[in-house]
């Protein structure tokens, strides 16, 4: 209950008790008027008619007028007045006391919320500073570590020594030396990682294995790390290439004589007329079967060393070995062909699953 309220109530109980008084007042006034003339109490039988008279005379001027005893007397107005003040004394205590009670409990109230107020106000600032002192004290995180970044898959492509700025490489590797079974596989490059793009595809090679130190007719593939020739080659139309593409006619050759100008070169020469060079020269145009598309390995290329071998192909298989070049069955030839870039740099890496991986 509010301040407000507590006093209205004393209120009430205040007027009700003042209505009581009047009350109690007009009773007893109401008594003291009816009271006998208290003449005939004074005048005892055959008494002295002048003591008489001085009687009555006493009792007039004693005798109540308007209702009220004379101020001399202590008669029923005088106590009613008495005790209508005791009334109101006990009722101006009552108010005093209700609105000292009211106001200590909203004093009470108020302290209450002052207390919650200050501990909220507290809890907030130990807060701030438990932050401020913890932001202040835990160091700066430390920038991750590269190599918290997914380890790369582990592939043959990513054990080899050196790739340059190649963002494509084909691999040729084979059990052994002397093997003439390979793997080939296609290998393209995601950010710092190699992932495989095609095969792996069973391949053929020389007939006499792979070699670290390839000579002319030795019909050993060379080992090694080598580029992609700008030019690729077919007797049958461009399987969709993205380097520039010949179609071979009557009077294409290979120069694979050690002694020409032009050895390990691409040589024209007017249809039907015998060429310059000798050797084991090959006449293009006429291997249809192993020349339907082939790309050109850039081995012995820059320089040329006369005599270390020549015409090191990517052509179709044709059921066995080969003189030294890389063979794969025609329509994963093409594939292949197809998704060679020249923007991409690509190599290709020969050589035994126990050397490959150093070149």
């Amino acid at each position: 209950m509010t301040l407000d309220a507590d006093a209205a109530n004393v209120g009430t109980v205040v007027v009700e008790l003042v209505g009581m008084l009047e009350v109690a007042v007009d009773d007893v006034l109401a008594r003291e008027a009816v009271l006998p003339d208290p003449t005939p109490c004074l005048e005892p039988a055959g008494a002295d008619p002048q003591a008489a008279a001085a009687v009555a005379t006493i009792a007039r001027n004693n005798t109540p007028r308007h209702r009220r005893p004379p101020k001399s007397s202590i008669g029923a107005e005088p106590m009613a007045r008495l005790v209508g003040g005791l009334v109101v004394f006990s009722v101006l205590s009552l108010v005093v006391s209700s609105c000292t009670t009211a106001a200590l409990k909203n004093s009470e109230k108020a302290s209450r919320r002052h207390t919650a107020d200050l501990a909220t106000t507290t809890s907030t600032t130990t807060s701030t500073t438990s932050t401020t002192t913890t932001s202040t004290t835990v160091p700066a995180p430390r920038a991750a570590p590269a190599t918290s970044a997914p380890a790369c898959p582990s592939g043959l492509a990513s054990r080899l020594s050196s790739t340059g700025s190649a963002a494509q490489v084909v691999t040729v590797d084979g059990p052994s030396y002397s093997t003439t079974y390979a793997t080939l596989t296609a290998w393209g490059r995601q950010g710092t990682c190699w992932v495989p793009a095609l095969g792996p595809w069973p391949a053929r090679i020389g007939a006499s294995g792979f070699s670290d130190h390839k000579s002319e007719g030795d019909n050993t593939t060379p080992t090694g790390a080598y580029a992609v020739g700008s030019v690729m080659y077919g007797n049958a139309g461009n399987p969709g290439v993205g380097y520039s593409y010949h179609q071979l006619v009557c009077g294409d050759w290979w120069d694979e004589d050690p002694s020409s100008p032009q050895y390990n070169t691409f040589q024209h020469v007017p249809c039907g007329q015998t060429p310059p060079f000798g050797g084991d020269s090959e006449a293009l145009w006429q291997e249809t079967a192993a020349y339907p598309s082939f790309a050109v390995v850039d081995y012995n290329t820059g320089p040329i060393t006369p005599g270390a071998g020549s015409a090191i192909f990517i052509h179709a298989d044709v059921g066995g070995p080969t003189a030294g070049c890389v063979s794969l069955p025609l329509g994963e030839l093409d594939a292949l062909l197809r998704w060679l870039s020249p923007a991409a740099s690509p190599l290709v890496v020969m050589g035994p699953d126990s050397e490959i991986a150093r070149f």
